[in-house]
């Protein structure tokens, strides 16, 4: 299994790349919230599979599982 280290550093090289992003402290910021989103996600599958009555508090549209598998990444909203 690769290191976070690893992981984080090859995901900022690949963040260099987005002309909205500028400066290292931006990208920690955004992978932080990624990584935070992947992880509601995956407790919100889990209560899915627990509670036949779960209801997500996030929209359809803003779920990691929505717009992370989208290869074009997220899409603009009206």
């Amino acid at each position: 299994m690769p290191n976070i280290g690893g992981i984080v550093k090859t995901l900022q090289n690949i963040m260099r790349k987005d002309q909205g992003v500028s400066g290292d402290a931006q990208r920690i910021e955004q992978l932080g919230w990624m990584i935070t989103l992947k992880i509601i996600d995956d407790k919100e599958a889990e209560m899915e599979l627990i509670s036949d009555d779960y209801v997500s508090v996030i929209p359809g549209e803003l779920q990691w599982r929505n717009w992370a598998a989208d290869s074009e990444g997220m899409c603009e909203f009206a």
